[in-house]
């Protein structure tokens, strides 16, 4: 199978350069990663149009695993076929997980995670600017009707009552079904349509809610169970690094108490304040378990089977979209995480922004990428040094 015919060509020296650099500065979590990739790869290369990168998100969001890191796979594929899937993972993936590698071999020795406040204070609000101006650009590529605006707001506003996000885009890309279903009747009764079939469209994005409501170091571990363990979460897992937690908590500490719960709230740290994918939580915790070998292990473990999946959907994401059922339905997955995006940035913009100096660093980023395109990679360092400074 062909990969997606993106509009600019790259070789898999440019494949690698980019990602690359994006694992080894990329901070922020995954929204952040995707606004940096969608800087990257849509506005400042041109490899990949915003349909097509929206394509690409809905897809991602609809599969187990990391969104940034199989979105980096996806673009991979597109670039260079099956060797850029390979390239594009691997490079994303290996500079944070060496960097953690770094920080565990600390830990073990010294018993602490290197302090990084200083360098995280000021990057926290360039990343949000940064997350603005991608949310800015996509949700004007992707809200292509008033009626898909209604259904990102009542995507909002179910995860804000409670319910789980994968429950919210499953429900956003059946409404896709219904609309067909309510148009068909539409054409069988005379007079204006109802309210009730005005917005029987967006009614499984709150039937959710109404049933949901508001809601130390073991001595020896095995490699083969230390990959199974992170094989079987990498496959199964959707959702925020606090479901990550959640999931390892219960293996990890309850289980098979390999580890006490601060060693385990100390790796969850150490991959929120290193670039890179959340997920190389687990090359800290495979340090700390095993040494080297167990880094290696539960990095293969927990990322494998995000090549798995993409290997497997990047084929059919241009099929879906000339499929005019299977548009629609990416039209509005597209649409609604593009709304999970932006209530992250919203929480993620409220413990960012704590004084006036991160705010003008937010607002003075905001400035510099929507009215003067800076390259976002400046930002980031840039932003970095000013954290440290402030904080020297």
């Amino acid at each position: 199978m062909n990969p997606t015919p993106f509009r600019k060509t790259a070789n898999l020296f440019g494949v690698a350069g980019l990602f690359l650099r994006l694992g080894s500065t990329a901070f922020g979590g995954p929204a952040a990663h995707i606004a940096l990739m969608e800087q990257e790869v849509v506005v400042e290369r041109g490899w990949i149009s915003r349909q097509e990168f929206l394509d690409l998100l809905g897809v991602v969001n609809l599969i187990p695993g990391p969104n940034s890191t199989e979105m980096a796979i996806h673009i991979g594929y597109g670039r260079r076929g099956w060797p850029g899937l390979l390239v594009a993972g691997v490079c994303f993936i290996l500079p944070a997980a060496l960097i953690v590698v770094v920080i565990a071999w600390a830990y073990v020795r010294f018993g602490t995670v290197p302090a990084a406040t200083g360098l995280l204070y000021g990057v926290k609000p360039v990343v949000i600017a940064v997350v603005v101006q991608a949310l800015s650009g996509l949700g004007r590529s992707a809200v292509k009707t008033p009626a898909l605006g209604v259904l990102g707001a009542g995507a909002v506003i179910a995860t804000i009552v409670g319910v789980n996000e994968l429950v919210v885009l499953g429900a956003a890309g059946a409404s896709a079904a219904l609309a067909r279903g309510v148009r068909r009747l539409r054409r069988s009764v005379t007079g204006p349509p109802t309210p009730l079939m005005a917005t029987a469209p967006f009614l499984p994005l709150l039937a959710p809610a109404a049933l949901t409501g508001v809601g130390a170091t073991a001595a020896s571990v095995g490699l083969w169970p230390l990959f199974g363990v992170f094989a079987k979460v990498g496959s199964v897992l959707f959702g925020s690094g606090y479901v990550l937690l959640a999931f390892l908590r219960a293996d990890l500490v309850q289980r098979f108490h390999w580890l006490t719960e601060r060693q385990l709230l100390d790796a969850v740290a150490v991959g929120q304040v290193t670039p890179g994918p959340l997920f190389t939580t687990a090359t800290f915790v495979g340090y700390v378990l095993a040494g080297t070998a167990g880094a290696v292990v539960a990095t293969v473990g927990i990322f494998l089977p995000a090549f798995v999946f993409v290997a497997a959907s990047g084929p059919l994401v241009p099929r879906l979209r000339r499929s005019p059922t299977a548009g629609a339905v990416l039209d509005r997955v597209n649409v609604a995480s593009l709304a999970l995006m932006a209530l992250v940035t919203w929480h993620l913009g409220r413990a960012a922004l704590v004084d006036w100096e991160t705010a003008a660093l937010g607002l003075g980023s905001a400035l510099l990428l929507l009215r003067y395109r800076v390259n976002s990679a400046w930002l980031v360092a840039l932003g970095a040094l000013a954290g440290v400074l402030i904080k020297a």
